[in-house]
C-alpha cells in the first residue's frame, strides 16, 4: 500500500472571473438516475458547481500532473513559527494495560495541522489524512509538519484557501506517535478516534471533520467511521480496506504477501534502534506473524479475534451517521476492488449518503496522468481506458463534496456511481453492481467448448482446461461480479482453482477481462470451511470474479481457463488434483447492462503530454 508522489502547481483561474455559479435547472437523466437539479446560473455564494455531464467543456487545467479546483479561494495559510505554516501537537488518549506497549506511560498521537487565515471568530472544518507514512525514514517522507507531496500539498494549496483546515496524523507506532505499530487494530483505532475528537473540539473548528486518503490512509477513514463520532461528517476512502484479512485472502486463498503482512511489511515502522523500541512489545504485534501464517494454512481465523478486530465495515454500517465518497481502481493489484463492490450497495442499503468513483486505474488517485499511464498496461490491464480514465475534475469534485458535507453549502452532490468500462467509456449508475443488470449464462461443454488442457487441473499452476465460446452475436457490457459455478471432484480434501476470463478478437488476440480464486475447502464462498467426502462426492465451487466493468465487442469470443493458482496468489496448502465435470452443474454467469438506458459522459480532455502521446 505505497503512496505515489507528484509535484504540483497552483494557477488562479481567471477565465471564470469572480462570477460564481450554482445549479438550478432540473434535468431528467434516465430511468436509473433520479432527476437532478443542476445547470449554470449566476450566484455569488457557493462557487462553481458543474454537473459531471457538462464538465468536458469547462476550463479545467488539464495539462498538469494532477487536477485543480476551478477557482482559487480567498484565504492564505495562517502563518506559524515554522516555514511550512503548520502547528504540531500530541493528542493523548487512554488504552487498557492489556494493550502493552506505551499504555503504562500514556499513548499519544502525533498530529500537525494547517489553518486558513480567516477573520477572527470564523470557524472552519477540518480535512485530515491519517496513516503510517509521515516522518518514516523507510518511506522517505519528511517531518509530519510538511504537507505530503502525494495529497497534502494539493489540499493545502487548493482547498485550504476556500476556508478549510488540514491535518496530518500518524497512527500509533509510526512517526512521532508512540505505542505499537498495531496494523489497524484496537490501539490504532482508539488513537484515530481521539484525533478526530480533538480536531472537532478546537475553538477554531466548526466541529466538522472529513478523512481522506489512499491505501493505508484510505483505510483509517473506515476505522474512524466505526465509532459513530459526531465530529466525523464524511469520509473519502481511496482504495482503502474494509478489513485487513479481506485485503489478502479471497475465499480461503492467500496472496503472496499474506503470511508476512503484519511484521514483515509494516512491523519495522517505529523500530529505529532507540530506547523506545520496547513499545512494540504488544500482544497483537507479537502474534501477528503467526496469525498470518495460520490463516494461510487454514484459510481463516484459527483462534482469538485478531481478524475480527480488524474488520470494519459491519461496525461502520451500524454506527456511522456521515457520508461516504468511495473511490476505487478496478485494476488495483494492491487493494482489490472487492473492497468497494458490493460495499457501495451495502452503504446505500444502510441509508448512508454515498457516491462512488470507479475507474480502470491501478492503485492510484484518479487525476494523475503520469502514474495512471505508467501503471496501466494494454491487454485488459487498464491501458485501453487511458487517457479517458484521467479525471482532472476530481479536485473540484472534492471541493463541492466538502462544501456540502462540512459547511452545508451548495446543492447536494449526486448520489450515484461514476463507473468506467474497460474501453474508456464513463457512465452513471445509481447502484453498483447495477440493479437493472440481466444475467447471461454459458454452460461448460455446451456453450463453452473445451479447447484444450483436458478436464484436469494439476497443482503445478501451469496446466488446466480452456473453454471457448462461439463468436458473440452482439456486444456485451459486463458489470459487477461475474460468477463461475463449477462442479468438480478432488483426490483429497482441498485443492484450489484460479479462473481467468478473456475476450478474444477474430485474429486470436485475447485480453484480460477478469479473474477469480478459491480454496476448495471454502467452495460455498466466505470464511467457513465446508466439508465433503472427497474423492467420492462432487462439489460445486461457487467462484466469484473480482469486480469488473468490461465491454466485449460483437464477434469476439469468450475464453475461460482454469489453473491451480494465478496472479500473485500462493499455491494452496492443501494441494489436490481437481477434475472438472462439464454440463448443467458448471456455468459461467455474466451480468450485462444496456448502455442505451444509461447516462454516458466524457470527462475533461487530458492534454498532458502523456495523454497526447497515447
Amino acid at each position: 500500500m505505497e503512496e505515489a508522489t507528484a509535484a504540483r502547481r497552483m494557477t488562479p483561474l481567471h477565465l471564470l472571473g469572480s462570477v460564481v455559479v450554482v445549479a438550478l435547472v432540473t434535468i431528467v437523466l434516465s430511468m436509473s438516475i433520479q432527476p437532478v437539479v443542476e445547470d449554470l446560473v449566476a450566484s455569488d455564494v457557493n462557487g462553481v458547481r458543474v454537473p459531471v455531464w457538462e464538465r468536458r467543456d469547462m476550463p479545467y487545467i488539464t495539462d498538469d500532473v494532477h487536477g485543480f479546483v476551478l477557482e482559487q479561494g480567498p484565504y492564505l495559510p495562517l502563518s506559524t513559527e515554522n516555514e511550512w505554516n503548520s502547528t504540531h501537537v500530541f493528542v493523548e488518549f487512554d488504552l487498557p494495560l492489556s494493550e502493552g506497549g506505551s499504555a503504562a506511560e500514556g499513548p499519544r498521537i502525533s498530529l500537525a495541522y494547517w489553518r486558513p487565515d480567516v477573520p477572527e471568530g470564523v470557524q472552519v472544518p477540518v480535512i485530515a489524512e491519517i496513516g503510517p507514512y509521515f516522518q518514516e525514514p523507510s518511506v522517505e517522507t519528511p517531518t509530519i509538519e510538511v504537507p505530503g507531496s502525494w495529497l497534502g500539498e494539493m489540499i493545502v494549496n487548493q482547498l485550504l484557501p476556500h476556508g478549510y483546515a488540514f491535518a496530518q496524523i500518524s497512527v500509533t507506532g509510526t512517526g512521532r506517535s508512540n505505542h505499537c505499530m498495531d496494523l489497524m487494530g484496537f490501539a490504532e483505532q482508539e488513537g484515530i478516534d481521539a484525533a478526530v475528537t480533538w480536531l472537532g473540539a478546537q475553538t477554531w473548528s466548526n466541529g466538522g471533520v472529513a478523512l481522506i486518503g489512499k491505501s493505508y490512509d484510505g483505510s483509517t477513514p473506515w476505522q474512524a467511521a466505526m465509532y459513530g463520532n459526531e465530529a466525523l461528517k464524511t469520509i473519502v476512502p481511496i482504495s482503502g480496506l474494509i478489513g485487513v484479512k479481506e485485503l489478502m485472502w479471497r475465499n480461503g486463498s492467500a496472496e503472496a504477501r499474506a503470511p508476512i503482512m503484519h511484521n514483515g511489511v509494516y512491523g519495522s515502522y517505529g523500530l529505529d534502534g532507540d530506547e523506545e523500541d520496547y513499545q512494540n512489545l504488544c500482544p497483537d504485534y507479537i502474534i501477528g506473524p503467526g496469525t498470518g501464517v495460520s490463516a494461510y494454512v487454514f484459510g481463516s481465523e484459527v483462534a482469538g479475534d485478531y481478524w475480527e478486530e480488524r474488520y470494519f465495515l459491519d461496525r461502520v454500517l451500524e454506527n456511522y451517521h456521515g457520508s461516504v465518497y468511495l473511490i476505487q481502481g478496478l485494476h488495483d493489484w494492491n487493494v482489490d476492488p472487492h473492497m468497494a463492490v458490493p460495499t457501495m450497495n451495502r452503504l446505500i442499503d444502510a441509508g448512508i449518503e454515498a457516491k462512488g468513483l470507479f475507474g480502470q486505474w491501478d492503485h492510484d488517485y484518479p487525476d494523475r496522468p503520469v502514474q495512471l499511464d505508467d501503471r496501466s498496461d494494454l491487454g485488459g490491464r487498464g491501458g485501453e481506458a487511458f487517457p479517458e480514465m484521467v479525471r482532472y475534475d476530481w479536485m473540484q469534485d472534492l471541493h463541492e463534496w466538502f462544501d456540502y458535507y462540512l459547511k452545508g453549502i451548495g446543492p447536494q452532490p449526486g448520489q450515484w456511481i461514476e463507473v468506467q468500462s474497460n474501453d474508456g467509456q464513463w457512465r452513471l449508475e445509481n447502484r453498483y453492481p447495477p440493479n437493472d443488470a440481466v444475467e447471461r449464462r454459458w454452460t461448460l461443454g455446451e456453450d463453452l467448448i473445451l479447447d484444450g488442457g483436458g478436464l484436469t487441473v494439476f497443482p503445478d499452476a501451469s496446466s488446466g482446461p480452456v473453454w471457448t465460446s462461439e463468436p458473440l452475436d452482439t456486444e456485451l457490457s459486463v458489470v459487477g461480479t461475474p460468477r463461475l459455478h463449477v462442479e468438480v471432484r478432488t483426490t483429497t480434501v482441498g485443492g484450489q482453482l484460479y479462473a481467468l476470463l478473456e475476450s478474444c478478437d477474430p485474429d486470436g488476440t485475447c485480453i484480460h477481462v477478469g479473474h477469480a480464486i478459491m480454496d476448495l475447502r471454502y467452495h460455498a464462498g466466505g470464511d467457513d470451511v465446508q466439508a465433503w467426502l472427497a474423492p467420492f462426492d462432487s462439489i460445486t465451487a461457487l467462484m466469484e470474479f473480482m469486480p469488473l466493468d468490461a465491454t466485449i465487442p460483437e464477434g469476439h469470443t469468450l475464453r475461460l481457463s482454469l489453473a491451480s493458482t494465478g496472479e500473485d496468489y500462493l499455491p494452496a496448502t492443501t494441494s489436490s488434483i481437481v477434475t472438472v465435470l462439464e454440463g448443467e452443474g458448471s456455468t459461467l454467469q455474466l451480468d450485462v447492462v444496456d448502455l442505451d438506458s444509461k447516462v454516458l459522459f466524457e470527462p475533461p480532455t487530458c492534454l498532458h503530454e502523456r495523454c497526447l502521446g497515447a
